[in-house]
């Protein structure tokens, strides 16, 4: 059991690389000392990994650690990392459904002549959304959860050795859908980005105020369905704001292309100046 956020670390993390036949895949696994064991295998070798399995998830070490703390230094190694390779690194972070794949797919589209843009993904289980991404072009690395309820620093750590995204580019992380655990864990991001629908809730940043404290950025989406919900914009930017003054806010629709131009001139700027303001 996680002691920070309380979901279970008795699982695995699994990540694909979709560019790779879907038979092979890698395991890592953390053990309680936080020794990292990372494997590969087929479906043909399952018997043999389910026996590794067996051996790692039976020992059990107690520890007394702030697992934060080991989280935060991976996270300044990653950034390190991005700074050097000149690559803008953005944590997107939503309750599942709020529309970070649809954002991110139509972002993408429209940017892709003129920014290299990389997707780490996210989810507990499936590839459903990289896939979705890969079909723009994109390069997509998927980390499945399976029981953990956010990515942390090593799996980021893990994912860019496979992603392996080119000097000069984005990095863009879409979190496992969670309002809570995703903020706590610092990846090594430029900047946190919390999305958020019109479907949900104005009273949202007051409900889960960390996650709003936490982000540079809140996206508003799916404006275009505001004649068919009961959702006060207004009331909404004014919980954003009073929980975090200096959070910036864009209203959008990824379906329609409204607003979208004010969130591209936000991204493009930030490459364009990326140097200057990762060095600052």
């Amino acid at each position: 059991m996680c002691v920070t956020c309380g979901c279970s670390d008795d699982g695995e993390t699994k990540i694909t690389n979709l560019e790779v036949s879907e038979d092979e895949h890698t395991h890592t696994h953390t053990l309680a000392d936080g020794t990292v064991i990372t494997h590969s295998h087929s479906h043909d070798t399952h018997t043999e990994a389910s026996q590794v399995h067996a051996k790692i998830h039976g020992t059990t070490i107690s520890l007394e650690q702030d697992i934060l703390a080991k989280n935060n230094l991976i996270a300044a190694q990653n950034r390190g990392w991005f700074k050097g390779r000149n690559i803008l690194a953005l944590n997107l972070m939503s309750s599942p459904g709020a529309g970070k794949t649809t954002l991110l797919t139509r972002t993408i589209n429209d940017l892709k002549h003129q920014v290299l843009i990389s997707v780490i993904e996210g989810d507990q289980e499936t590839t459903n959304d990289a896939k979705k991404i890969q079909e723009t072009g994109c390069k997509v690395i998927q980390i499945n959860t399976g029981t953990g309820c956010h990515l942390d620093a090593s799996m980021i750590d893990r994912g860019l050795q496979q992603l392996n995204p080119p000097l000069n580019s984005v990095v863009m992380i879409e979190n496992v859908g969670n309002l809570v655990c995703p903020a706590l864990f610092d990846l090594g991001e430029f900047s946190k980005v919390v999305i958020l629908s019109v479907t949900e809730g104005e009273d949202k940043p007051i409900k889960y105020p960390h996650m709003f404290r936490a982000s540079d950025i809140m996206v508003l989406t799916k404006i275009d369905l505001l004649p068919y919900v009961q959702f006060d914009v207004q009331k909404c930017i004014e919980y954003a704001k009073q929980v975090n003054p200096k959070i910036q806010i864009f209203e959008v629709s990824a379906n329609t292309g409204i607003g979208l131009d004010s969130w591209y001139k936000w991204l493009t700027e930030k490459i364009t100046n990326m140097s200057a303001v990762i060095t600052a």
